[in-house]
């Protein structure tokens, strides 16, 4: 861990590619998948924005993990401007504070002993003075969890992510892809070899396109998820 990071313990900084690309959908699985190893696994989501008024991604990390804390602890800012999170804050009148973020993860720690962390956006999306949440997550120091959509392009975004990472020296748990969208591009058969060949990490698994019955049941997210990841699910959860 870093000298001001969140514990001693087990945990994962999951980050995206992009926006909506299911960060929350793969967070809550591994929450419950937790639970199911008999770990007491605790969310923590430092800002999110676009909350009308309730910061949904929040609850529903909360309910996955049903952790034993009060559901309006897991979020620490909720700002209703749906953009990245210092223009949320600066429209709404407030500055963001990494150091009181890196507090409120320690807090919480301490209730459980698998802490999972769900940023907002990708890696370089700005939450105050030039701090990202690359920044956030260092300060952290818990391995990232790059989640990315099958979508066309997410080479290039899959592969700027990872090495972003690399050049800052954040230690990476692994990568899930997510399909976003019900069909299947023909360029999809090709993503997973080929972030592996640009990167040399091979995707730990592709999340399919769950139906909306299925996204709202957090255990057949979780087991979507398990049943994607494999054996890459020991690395995630130890």
């Amino acid at each position: 861990m870093t000298r001001d990071g969140a514990r001693s313990g087990r945990g994962l900084f999951v980050t995206g590619t992009d926006t909506g690309v299911g960060k929350t959908l793969v967070a809550a699985g591994l929450l419950r998948l937790a639970r199911r190893q008999g770990l007491v696994p605790i969310p923590f989501k430092p800002v999110e924005t676009g909350c009308d008024p309730e910061p949904a991604d929040a609850r529903r990390l909360w309910r996955a993990a049903r952790p034993p804390i009060p559901p309006d602890d897991v979020c620490l800012h909720a700002f209703p401007l749906p953009a990245a999170p210092a223009l949320a804050a600066a429209a709404a009148g407030r500055r963001l504070d990494l150091g009181a973020m890196v507090e409120r993860a320690q807090a919480l720690a301490g209730h459980g002993d698998f802490l999972v962390v769900e940023g907002a956006g990708g890696l370089l999306v700005p939450y105050a003075d030039g701090q990202t949440t690359a920044d956030l997550a260092a300060r952290l120091g818990l391995p990232l969890l790059v989640v990315g959509r099958m979508a066309l392009g997410t080479i290039n975004h899959v592969a700027l992510t990872l090495a972003e990472a690399a050049r800052r020296a954040l230690p990476v748990a692994g990568c899930i892809l997510s399909r976003t969208e019900p069909e299947i591009g023909a360029h999809e058969d090709g993503n997973v070899e080929l972030i592996a060949a640009l990167t040399g990490r091979r995707p730990l698994g592709v999340l399919p396109h769950l139906a909306a019955d299925v996204r709202d049941d957090d255990d057949r997210v979780a087991d979507a998820v398990r049943d994607s990841v494999g054996d890459g699910l020991r690395l995630l959860l130890g």
